[in-house]
């Protein structure tokens, strides 16, 4: 049976983890938290704008409970994908604060509704859920690009760890880290080209 014990250990795990999120911005500049880090331009302010809009939409208006501010329909397909990017004229301030502001409207769903009460994703194949189901989901996606998030602030400056003042594991100092990583890519040379599926090429 789901109960109120669900909802209240899932919603303080997705409050930790925004709050994780936003913090992999703090003390970066305004080049480096919109610099496209891979291929596909992922970046690190454009990771909290889509979080904002996924927030918004999943504990929104698939409860028909819509954020205020307006939001482009999710079957748009020219709004596609604008989401991970900020553009010249939204400030590092503005999608922090749209980010907190669908946190406390998300908030205030999460604490209104039962566990089990009802919702519709029109875009999911199984459009009819429940909190629980999105709860999970949400917490799922969060988690996802916190990940990614963890990675892109790691290769701006070697930060790493929950949040961005983390010093676990730079205390340990560049050398320990130049070793381990020499270390990683011996064994990974050894499983070279010339090798087969299983077996280290031998020396």
């Amino acid at each position: 049976m789901i109960d109120g014990y669900a909802k209240t250990h899932l919603h303080d795990d997705l409050r930790w983890i925004r709050e994780a999120i936003v913090s992999k911005l703090d003390g970066l500049s305004e080049y480096d938290i919109r610099r496209p880090l891979t291929s596909t331009g992922t970046n690190l302010l454009g990771l909290v704008k889509h979080l904002t809009l996924a927030e918004a939409r999943y504990l929104g208006e698939v409860f028909d409970r819509p954020f205020p501010e307006p939001q482009p329909r999710w079957d748009d397909l020219t709004a596609r994908g604008t989401d991970m990017w900020a553009t010249e004229h939204e400030t590092r301030a503005e999608i922090v604060d749209r980010y907190r502001q669908v946190w406390a409207h998300s908030d205030a769903t999460v604490d209104a509704l039962d566990i089990d009460a009802p919702g519709h994703v029109p875009w999911w194949p199984r459009p009819d859920v429940t909190l629980f189901n999105v709860l999970v989901h949400l917490l799922t996606e969060t988690n996802r690009h916190a990940g990614h998030a963890d990675i892109l602030r790691e290769q701006l400056d070697g930060a790493a760890g929950t949040d961005a003042g983390s010093t676990a594991l730079r205390d340990k100092g560049a050398a320990f880290w130049e070793n381990r990583r020499a270390e990683i890519e011996r064994v990974a040379v050894s499983f070279g080209a010339k090798g087969d599926l299983g077996s280290p090429v031998s020396p």
